[in-house]
């Protein structure tokens, strides 16, 4: 199932089968949500739009842990290696869960540009069984 988020304004593809969504194995949805659904921004965060929107999945509410990533607080960041940095660091925090849960045995995340302004987040999951899956995430800056 072929998804890039940011590509044209924000939105991502989607693959059909016939009038059907196409399903995957479930691993790549939940690695989606888990980038590209905004956490809630920490209380010592920079907001992009220095509005006070923390944002957040609105189950955050319930949970001691945030749904998400805080990908977000980049959006109009410039194509820098620190941002690449924090990318890493945002995409390592938002698939703990995975390993917590006993999903994945590790999980290795690497970032580079590969346009300006257009970032790719590299996943590796080692699963418990040796096993290896590996997948490639896009997200455009809005700065670019």
């Amino acid at each position: 199932m072929d998804a890039f988020l940011m590509q044209d304004g924000g939105h991502f593809d989607v693959l059909l089968d016939g009038a059907d969504l196409a399903k995957d194995d479930g691993l790549r949805t939940a690695i989606l949500v888990s980038l590209f659904t905004d956490a809630r921004a920490h209380e010592d965060d920079v907001l992009p739009a220095n509005d006070g929107n923390r944002r957040g999945h609105w189950a955050d509410s319930f949970n001691e842990q945030s749904l998400g990533s805080r990908l977000w607080l980049l959006e109009r960041e410039k194509s820098t290696s620190e941002v690449l940095k924090r990318a890493k660091k945002y995409a390592e925090e938002a698939l703990q869960w995975l390993i917590d849960d006993d999903i994945a045995e590790s999980i290795n995340v690497t970032t580079d540009w590969f346009e300006i302004g257009k970032m790719a987040i590299y996943i590796t999951f080692i699963k418990g069984d040796g096993s290896r899956w590996q997948d490639t995430f896009n997200f455009q800056l809005k700065a670019a």
